[in-house]
């Protein structure tokens, strides 16, 4: 960086600072600017990633690493965001109807739903704020509850600490998707534009506490009939999160025994301490819940991420503690939906296991095969059942059409408990799945960069010279970044064969490159033996993969 563009990017962040109601980040922004101006490479580099971009506004609304610039997650940016949101909304004859604002536990989330709130009570919306950290199901569930035109959710989910998101929903209970990311992004920029200070606020805004979480305390009690088996032992963690109150209400509520709870984890702490990552899918996320579950005879572990959208489920399987992927208990979920009858469109991502669309034909149900995430999910007309590999659930559409750890977490505890009366486990029912459609493995190859251009080099790679064959079987390519009759267009790469699938694909939310692998073995009856081939199979699918993305 030159004299001359320290300079003007000086000037830049002087005037974002005297709009930044947070002494903290007006702090940070001048400590860099001083830095930089002594010369300090790093101060200089900082500067200008803070400072030289904003942080983009899309599907997945605004996600990032907290501190001072347009491309970080502060009360500027999130200032900005709500009167963007709030222009939409009035644009598309939303004006003065109900929005319900929720947060999590993380670094920040309070005062930028707080601000929030404030900015669209000014705007002329009946806005609603939930009372403490709430889980994001719950604020996704009284958009209709509540009868709101939108919700905005103030969480980062599983990522790591430093950083905090701004999750839009509109009123049909979704998370937003094209053209409405386009459009609330363009009124943001239009504020972005001009002085934040000159943005009204009030502090007319509702309170929403108890009679929320009641409402959908009941709602999930509900989906346990009242004669379904109960007794079960099983370890819970909310990993840091906001979970664990509820999740002890609803289990209360729906009948079941109280879990043991990962103490060093049972309450909300935005630092996350005793994870590297808050996600229950990272290696190691759930060992503490592990050992809980050696303690005592134990049944089954689950575990909620820290905002409680997501759900994993743990098991012994051929002898050990192991955590059920994604793509297993979206089985084990879908396969009991269908079991108990329910009727309508079964759905998961096309980053998903096929299986899910053979036990939905097996049964004579439609499905449906959408693109990453549960804005699309949620939005299948007739959803009866909707999951994601990365351990997202939508077990009731009706209520939550979006994912939802805990209403998740309560189904999973009632086919536990159904297999156990019967003298069964959860394992058992996934070979006879097995028997029945067939071995479905799944993994995934994930790499992490600190260069966003290796990703689109490895992609670049991939679409001029995609593999003809992957352990030795033909496969096709299709390309999905131009869209096709069933899928928008995304930035992703399927190879098919017979028995293999592999889906290429930036993540949405992190700086990863993602490859889901599936292996595939014809119904039989020796699926021990099955299952040994498809991992030897996989072995070989991911080596390639790997030399063929040049990681």
């Amino acid at each position: 960086m030159s004299d001359a563009d320290l300079e003007a990017l000086t000037r830049t962040v002087r005037a974002w600072t005297a709009q930044d109601p947070d002494p903290g980040t007006r702090r940070e922004a001048e400590e860099l600017v001083g830095r930089a101006r002594q010369g300090d490479p790093e101060a200089r580099a900082a500067l200008e990633d803070a400072f030289g971009r904003r942080l983009a506004f899309g599907t997945a609304g605004l996600r990032g690493a907290l501190g001072a610039g347009p491309n970080r997650m502060n009360r500027v940016v999130v200032g900005q965001a709500a009167a963007g949101l709030a222009a939409y909304l009035t644009a598309h004859d939303a004006a003065g109807q109900r929005v319900v604002v929720g947060y999590d536990a993380r670094h920040g989330s309070a005062v930028f739903a707080r601000d929030t709130a404030e900015v669209l009570a000014a705007a002329g919306f009946e806005t609603l704020l939930t009372h403490a950290p709430t889980p994001t199901p719950v604020v996704a569930f009284g958009i209709r509850h509540l009868g709101c035109a939108a919700a905005v959710v103030v969480t980062a989910s599983h990522n790591p600490p430093q950083d905090n998101g701004y999750k839009v929903y509109l009123g049909d209970g979704s998370q937003i998707v094209p053209p409405a990311d386009a459009e609330i992004a363009a009124e943001i920029e239009r504020v972005a534009a001009t002085d934040l200070a000159d943005v009204p606020r009030s502090d007319a805004y509702r309170v929403v506490g108890d009679e929320l979480l009641d409402a959908y305390r009941a709602r999930v009690a509900s989906l346990v009939p009242p004669d379904a088996p109960r007794e079960l032992s099983w370890v819970y963690t909310p990993m840091h999160g906001v979970g664990g109150s509820l999740v002890a209400q609803v289990v209360a509520d729906a009948g079941f025994p109280a879990p043991r709870v990962v103490a060093a984890q049972a309450e909300p702490d935005p630092d996350f301490p005793t994870v590297g990552f808050p996600n229950p899918e990272e290696p190691g996320a759930i060992d503490l819940a592990l050992a809980e579950a050696g303690v005592a005879a134990t049944d089954l572990v689950v575990a909620n991420d820290p905002d409680a959208d997501r759900c994993a489920a743990a098991t012994v399987v051929d002898g050990r503690w192991r955590m059920l992927s994604g793509d297993e208990l979206g089985a084990l979920l879908g396969d009991d939906a269908l079991r108990r009858g329910v009727r309508g469109t079964y759905a998961c991502s096309v980053v998903s296991s096929t299986l899910l669309s053979r036990l939905a034909a097996a049964s004579a149900q439609p499905f449906v095969a959408t693109l990453t995430g549960f804005k699309w999910i949620g939005r299948v007309p007739g959803l009866a059942f909707g999951y994601e590999e990365a351990i997202g659930y939508c077990v009731d559409p009706e209520a939550v059409p979006d994912k939802d750890g805990i209403s998740a977490l309560v189904r999973v505890l009632a086919l536990a408990a159904d297999l156990k009366a019967q003298g069964l486990t959860l394992v058992d029912r996934l070979d006879e799945i097995a028997r029945v459609h067939g071995v479905h493995h799944t993994s995934q190859l994930s790499v992490r960069v600190a260069d966003l251009g290796l990703i689109r080099d490895a992609m670049a790679r991939l679409r001029a010279a995609p593999p003809a064959t992957l352990a030795g079987e033909p496969v096709e390519v299709e390309d999905l970044a131009p869209g096709s009759a069933g899928l928008p267009p995304t930035d992703a790469v399927v190879l098919r064969g017979d028995a293999t699938q592999v889906v290429v694909r930036p993540s949405g939310t992190e700086p990863k490159l993602k490859c889901y692998l599936e292996v595939r073995e014809p119904p039989g009856t020796d699926v021990s033996t099955a299952r040994r081939r498809a991992e030897d199979r996989m072995s070989r699918v991911r080596a390639e993969m790997s030399t063929v993305l040049g990681f």
